[in-house]
């Protein structure tokens, strides 16, 4: 495991030639959610069954958050917790479908940044983006947008956001191999949301794995062990 920055990010890489990042294999990017650690995600280095040389590298978000006293909170953009925990309070769905977050495009801009920084850096052989919760939805922003060509994208426990600009570009990307995971009991980003995401992109001719799980908000062995099936195909 190697600590470093790349492209302005405080970055942990793990995997490789000798476990650090060495080598020219193929890298996977996977972003923490919001109020997570940089090093959130990085025991899935040592988990997930991938390629030999597959390089892992797990950015921490620019924002840090003060509404943890003691922890290392972050954040890709803000997100308006007080209406989050009255929503959660009264049992409604939390619908952002229709929301573009504020500093979602400038999390979007400085992704691509680091993404072009690791191209250049780390020679990978193919990408593969992705994340958890806040960082599944930073990840799918920049799939959607990009230039540039990945191997796959990684959506743990995400949620649609911002229809009205994803949807018209869901069909530029056909044939891309998407993971989607997501808990039935999913307090925080609806499952139901998460079912509409996944019938959108399908539509669309997105190659889409799809594993439900019966539980929350998480990354349960079910995901780590389907999501090493996937990353093993993608990366092939």
């Amino acid at each position: 495991m190697r600590r470093t920055q790349i492209g302005g990010y405080e970055v942990v890489i793990t995997g490789g030639d000798d476990g650090s990042g060495a080598g020219t294999g193929p890298v996977v990017v996977l972003l923490h959610g919001f109020g997570a650690s940089g090093e959130d995600l990085v025991g899935l280095g040592g988990a997930l069954r991938v390629p030999a040389g597959t390089r892992l590298v797990f950015p921490a978000a620019p924002i840090a958050l003060d509404m943890f006293p003691g922890a290392d909170a972050r954040a890709w953009w803000m997100i308006d917790m007080q209406r989050l925990q009255r929503a959660m309070e009264r049992g409604e769905q939390r619908d952002m479908s229709r929301e573009v977050p504020r500093g979602l495009a400038e999390a979007r801009e400085g992704m691509e940044g680091l993404l072009a920084d690791i191209e250049r850096e780390l020679t990978p052989s193919a990408i593969v983006l992705g994340g958890f919760s806040q960082g599944a939805m930073l990840a799918t922003d920049v799939a959607l947008r990009t230039s540039r060509r990945l191997a796959g994208l990684v959506q743990l426990s995400g949620t649609l956001i911002a229809e009205e600009e994803w949807l018209p570009l869901l069909p530029a990307r056909k044939g891309l191999r998407v993971y989607q995971s997501h808990g039935v009991r999913d307090p925080v980003l609806p499952f139901s949301l998460a079912e509409r995401l996944r019938d959108e992109m399908v539509t669309a001719a997105l190659d889409v794995t799809w594993q439900a799980f019966r539980g929350a908000h998480e990354i349960p062995q079910l995901v780590v062990d389907s999501l090493g099936d996937f990353l093993g195909r993608a990366l092939a």
